[in-house]
């Protein structure tokens, strides 16, 4: 059975952030994520994650902003990335240096960088060499600090007219980069929004060892991974055959509380 890690920004939020991860671990998880550290000082963080026994396995780098006070207010005024944003290649940069100062702290080996939205009246594929050099500037920042950058790619439901919605997109950007540590989030929700034929994807891309981390959530309300239209314990029977170790995020929205809703993974945490 794979790993699972809580998703702290969608899951116990019927608790303020930092009281998030006792919940967690009190559920059994080992392991976390989540989207935003930036309102809160990296020890305080670590503090949560240490008194705890996690580890923290994923987050994301600021979808905007040039200083930490923007970077912690950009998602809610609606930015959502500048990777392959003209002009931005300076908060870009700014956003990323951030990012692996927490994840120094926070002992963390992977960061999200998020796209953006494409601008109107711009093509996507315009962008596409923008974006690459914004990626391969990152992946060697990153590796000097021993981790790696991650890309994702998000349904258009959701997030109407971001850059990055197919998997066959996001490797093709990473073969365009070609940098080691850039790699690809696998968010099964996403995929089977965009594309659908989840399992052939996972034969697809998993075997490549370009998959770095996986995200679950029920479609279509991105609730539990027990309700709705795909056959999570075929996946996780999938994931686990095709050999892949790393961590399955669980990022969804519960559907009542966090701890009640969890009996889909009795017994599978480990």
């Amino acid at each position: 059975m794979p790993q699972f890690a809580a998703n702290l920004s969608l899951m116990y939020t019927e608790l303020p952030f930092l009281d998030r991860f006792a919940a967690a671990a009190r559920d059994r998880f080992t392991a976390v994520e989540f989207l935003f550290p930036y309102a809160f000082e990296p020890a305080e963080v670590a503090a949560r994650l240490t008194d705890n026994g996690l580890q923290l396995v994923l987050f994301n780098a600021p979808p905007g902003g040039t200083d930490r006070s923007r970077m912690a207010a950009a998602w809610d005024q609606n930015a959502r990335g500048t990777a392959a944003l003209p002009g931005h290649e300076a908060e870009f940069r700014a956003g990323v240096q951030e990012a692996l100062r927490y994840a120094e702290v926070l002992g963390c080996p992977r960061i999200h960088v998020l796209s953006g939205i494409v601008p109107p009246g711009v093509e996507r594929e315009s962008l596409k060499d923008l974006c690459v050099g914004n990626l391969r500037w990152a992946a060697a920042e990153a590796a000097r600090a021993g981790c790696d950058i991650l890309i994702e790619p998000v349904n258009l439901r959701d997030m109407p007219r971001y850059f990055l919605n197919r998997q066959d997109h996001a490797h093709e950007l990473l073969d365009a980069a070609q940098a080691p540590n850039l790699k690809v989030l696998m968010d099964l929700y996403h995929c089977q929004i965009v594309e659908g034929d989840v399992a052939t994807k996972l034969h697809q891309y998993l075997p490549t060892g370009r998959v770095a981390h996986v995200q679950i959530a029920g479609v279509p309300g991105r609730h539990e991974p027990d309700r709705g239209e795909l056959n999570y314990p075929f996946l996780f029977d999938t994931i686990d055959a095709l050999g892949y170790g790393g961590w399955v995020g669980c990022e969804y929205r519960p559907a009542a509380g966090t701890s009640q809703g969890l009996g889909w993974m009795t017994g599978k945490i480990r």
